[in-house]
C-alpha cells in the first residue's frame, strides 16, 4: 500500500464527525481551535494552513489533516 493509501486509511479512521448543517458551520473558529491549528501548522511546517478567518468547520478539517500528517511523520520508517 502506497503512502496515499495510508493517508486515506488514516482519514477514514481519524476523521472527525462532520459538521455539515450544524449551527457552528458559519461561526468563526474558537480561540482553542486557533491555538491548536497555529501550533499544528508550525509543527508540520505548513504555515499557510493557519488563517485567522476560518470557520469552525474549516478549522476542524485542517486540524484533522495536520494531525494525520504529523502521525505519519512520527511513524518509524518502513524497510523492505
Amino acid at each position: 500500500m502506497g503512502l496515499s493509501g495510508v493517508v486515506a486509511v488514516l482519514f477514514f479512521i481519524e476523521w472527525p464527525a462532520p459538521l455539515i448543517g450544524s449551527v457552528t458551520d458559519d461561526q468563526p473558529m474558537a480561540a482553542a481551535q486557533a491555538a491548536t491549528l497555529k501550533q499544528l501548522s508550525e509543527d508540520a511546517y505548513e504555515l499557510d494552513a493557519f488563517k485567522p478567518n476560518l470557520t469552525r468547520a474549516e478549522a476542524d478539517i485542517r486540524i484533522a489533516t495536520l494531525t494525520a500528517k504529523l502521525r505519519l511523520l512520527d511513524a518509524p520508517p518502513h524497510t523492505l
